[in-house]
C-alpha cells in the first residue's frame, strides 16, 4: 500500500453507496491517496473459510482480485459494475490504490472497527435513502 492517505468509503452497493463512493473520489481523493472500500455484510454469511476473519476482517483485497468470479464466489459477495467502474476510473485517472475489505457483522460496530483496524484517515458512506428522522 502506497503512503497516502487511507480513505474508507462503506459501500453496500446501493444508490446512496455509490453516489457516496463517487463524491469522495470527486472531492477528497487526491493522487497517492489509498481508498478502501469497507463492505460489510450480514452475519449469518460468516461460515467456512470466511470464519478465519470473523474478528479482523478479509484481508485487504486488491481492487483487480475483487471482480474475479471465484473470489466474489468464496466472500459471497456480487460486486455491483457501477462501484467497480467507478474505482477503477479513481484508478486510472487519479493514480490512487483501491482495496475491498469484508466485514461481517453489525455495519455500525463493524465500520467503528474498520477505522482503528486498517487504520482509516476517513470514512465516507451514504444514508441509505433514509430521511433526517430515521437518521
Amino acid at each position: 500500500m502506497s503512503s497516502g492517505r487511507r480513505l474508507g468509503i462503506a459501500v453496500d452497493f446501493s444508490p446512496c453507496s455509490v453516489k457516496a463512493l463517487q463524491w469522495t473520489i470527486d472531492n477528497l481523493v487526491k493522487e497517492g491517496d489509498n481508498i478502501i472500500l469497507v463492505i460489510i455484510s450480514p452475519e449469518e454469511y460468516e461460515h467456512g473459510e470466511m470464519q478465519l476473519w470473523a474478528v479482523t476482517g478479509s484481508p485487504l483485497i486488491p481492487l483487480a482480485e475483487f471482480n474475479d468470479a471465484t473470489l466474489s464466489k468464496k466472500y459471497e459477495i456480487k460486486p455491483s459494475p457501477e462501484v467497480i467502474k467507478i474505482a477503477t476510473t479513481a484508478v486510472e485517472q487519479k493514480k490512487v490504490v483501491v482495496h475491498v475489505k469484508i466485514y461481517w457483522g453489525d455495519a455500525g460496530e463493524k465500520l467503528c472497527e474498520a477505522i482503528e483496524q486498517v487504520p482509516l484517515d476517513s470514512l465516507s458512506m451514504g444514508n441509505r435513502g433514509l430521511g433526517t428522522i430515521k437518521r
